[in-house]
């Protein structure tokens, strides 16, 4: 059973990600979405050792991550993981992170690649792990497409 979304554990904020603002720095917001990200991509197979023993693995190409509410010292986060959209080389995901308390924090929207390490260069999933991403968008299709998901940046000009 896929769960829909991925869940993340609880992930601490620790001392040395707070700025000088006295809140999390912008950087380690992507790291925590990250976190979530490689046990996502481990349980479709393509973890640490997909990288070391079939030198395959996955490239962030692009991230859009939107910053809704400060997260401090001392708070406690989880992260989830929704595949929005996939083909048989690329991921479209969508996270949320939220405090322990339920608040939305932060969101992303990533496309990331499937890589052979040999390029490197953009290549198709095998078929065992493509199985697995269908599987997982087949389990995500049924959440609603996030309000957040497919934003652009711009200046709105009236």
């Amino acid at each position: 059973m896929i769960a829909a979304p991925f869940v993340s554990k609880v992930m601490d904020i620790q001392k040395d990600w707070i700025d000088y603002n006295g809140h999390l720095n912008m950087a380690y917001y992507n790291v925590l979405f990250d976190k979530c990200s490689d046990d996502a991509f481990e349980l479709l197979g393509m973890g640490p050792a997909y990288a070391r023993e079939r030198k395959l693995t996955v490239y962030t190409a692009e991230a859009h991550i939107c910053y809704v509410r400060e997260l401090h010292l001392g708070d406690a986060v989880r992260a989830t993981f929704h595949l929005l959209d996939h083909d048989e080389k690329r991921l479209r995901s969508y996270q949320e992170l939220h405090h322990i308390d339920g608040w939305l924090a932060a969101t992303s929207e990533t496309l990331t690649l499937h890589i052979d390490m040999s390029g490197p260069k953009v290549a198709p999933f095998p078929p065992d792990v493509f199985d697995k991403v269908k599987a997982m968008r087949a389990a995500h299709e049924s959440l609603p497409m996030p309000e957040r998901a497919g934003r652009s940046i711009g200046i709105k000009r009236k």
